[in-house]
């Protein structure tokens, strides 16, 4: 009997989990809404995505991952669990194997959180990858060989930049700027500057629609509402890219000065390769407009984005499996 193998990508902002032969079967935020006065849970993923900010008083929606590691371990094994039965069905009884990707600076002690909570949510066999190589192998790139390349995975809440050669981390950073830090600064500025208070979605969704880092051949416009800091009144205002570049400038440096920091320690022959090869980008941080400009501009070096960066991770998280599989049954 054939086992399944499954890839999960478990994000701060969205899990997505890769089935063997099916590519990815389900992606969802990694929200879960749950009755403080009962202790039980309302909703997971997108349904409780679009609770954040708007429950009652006894209904709260968390995300019980945080900066990419395990902030509430009962949620997130629930979380889980809800997610692998989903993705499977009711096909089968024979328990899978699983790959979790985790962001390349985890501790161990949080490694054994990720391997524990994936065993009870139903795991037969647990694998722990590291996001840049599971990055790496989603965008294509053949990480057996002895060459250097360079992949920046800019997630919801961490950025991790490595350098890959012979199947291995070569040299790694992994910083806790990211996505969520991109929506919190458009929160910040339109605080500052337009004295209006933003939500979480409402700054992600501008970020999406008109975010960029570097200087764009046409100005885009949004209206965005909000609540007024002095007369507590709703409020529009209408905001353009420019301005987002401004807004998201320093979370945006943070990850180009570490990016920096990882070129300056790799030997010289792979960084070599690099400026031949360039650096590729995934994640869906990856998404933002100007960010490859941006990151040539600084460094120098040919950047391109993976094909489909938001998948890269689950996919690579789920092949390597199967390359791992493939050594066991032989």
């Amino acid at each position: 009997m054939q086992f399944t193998n499954i890839g999960i990508d478990l994000g701060t902002a969205s899990i997505l989990v890769y089935i063997r032969g099916k590519g990815v079967v389900l992606k969802e935020p990694s929200v879960v809404a749950f009755d403080t006065n009962t202790n039980k849970i309302k909703a997971i993923g997108e349904d409780a995505r679009l609770m954040l900010g708007r429950t009652p008083g006894n209904i709260t929606a968390v995300r019980p991952l945080r900066k990419g590691v395990i902030s509430d371990y009962t949620v997130t094994e629930k979380m889980m669990k809800y997610f692998i039965q989903k993705a499977l069905g009711r096909r089968g009884f024979r328990k899978p194997r699983i790959a979790v990707c985790v962001p390349s600076g985890v501790t161990e002690v949080e490694k054994k959180a990720v391997e524990d909570a994936t065993y009870q949510a139903g795991a037969r066999e647990v694998f722990i990858i590291e996001e840049p190589i599971a990055a790496a192998i989603g965008a294509g790139i053949d990480i057996s060989k002895p060459c250097g390349n360079m992949i920046v995975d800019i997630g919801g809440g961490t950025s991790d930049i490595a350098v890959i050669s012979l199947g291995g981390t070569v040299v790694s950073e992994s910083v806790k700027v990211a996505g969520d830090d991109f929506d919190e600064a458009l929160v910040r500025y339109m605080r500052k500057k337009h004295n209006l208070l933003i939500g979480e979605r409402t700054a992600e969704e501008l970020k999406i629609r008109i975010g960029s880092v570097f200087k764009q051949p046409e100005v885009d416009y949004m209206d965005v509402r909000g609540r007024h800091v002095f007369t507590g009144n709703p409020s529009t205002v209408r905001v353009s890219s420019e301005e987002t570049e401004e807004a998201l400038k320093e979370p945006v440096m943070q990850i180009i000065d570490t990016i920096h920091k990882v070129l300056e320690n790799t030997p010289p022959e792979l960084a070599a390769d690099i400026a031949d090869r360039g650096i590729v980008l995934t994640g869906g941080g990856s998404l933002l407009r100007g960010l490859e400009e941006l990151i040539a501009d600084k460094t120098g070096i040919t950047t391109m984005t993976a094909e489909d960066p938001m998948t890269a991770v689950a996919i690579g998280t789920g092949q390597y499996v199967e390359f791992l599989a493939g050594y066991r049954e032989e």
